[in-house]
């Protein structure tokens, strides 16, 4: 491959990490063309962006970005594919979603989600259980209705009361 080639390929790379807030790195080989096919599909339904680089362009892409990524320049090495989401745990729960209906592919090498590194195939299940920012917003909303609920349960509860009692006594 001609180096102008290879400038244009880490180009592409680094503008499509721009776009990304989370960056998994996964080990797929083994998986034979129908399960890679199967985990295309289930990246591309859950809005996941799926590609396979070459370690060395990858890691000119790591290095020319603004974000700080060395502590993945370790995992760079083998097959690697990358998954990339702006929803923290998306890529996590697909891994532990596919792997349920199939193998133990793909491996998590490492991961770099909302500026925090993670890396070996144990963090799965940490990255997994990370809430998403959604789901921390409607908690928070959640958490702010209940005492709003609450007083307004009371205010209600207590209005009929009063309407009760003031009509129990214009019968008598």
């Amino acid at each position: 491959m001609k180096k102008e080639d290879k400038s244009i390929i880490i180009k592409m790379i680094g503008d499509t990490l721009q776009q990304y807030s989370c960056v998994y790195l996964t080990q797929t080989a083994g998986l034979d063309a129908e399960k890679t096919s199967a985990l295309r599909r289930a990246c591309n339904k859950d809005g996941i962006k799926m590609l396979c680089v070459k370690n060395t362009l990858l890691k000119k892409a790591f290095e020319a970005s603004e974000i700080d990524y060395s502590g993945l320049y370790d995992l760079l090495h083998g097959e690697t594919t990358l998954l990339l989401s702006n929803t923290g745990n998306a890529p996590a729960k697909l891994i532990k979603n596919f792997r349920d209906k199939n193998d133990t592919l793909p491996m998590l090498k490492g991961a770099y989600v909302e500026e925090s590194v993670y890396v070996g195939e144990e963090q799965l299940e940490t990255l997994a259980n990370i809430k998403s920012k959604s789901e921390l917003i409607g908690d928070i909303i959640a958490l702010l209705q209940s005492p709003a609920k609450n007083v307004v349960s009371a205010l209600t509860s207590g209005g009929s009361k009063l309407h009760g009692i003031l009509e129990t006594l214009s019968n008598k």
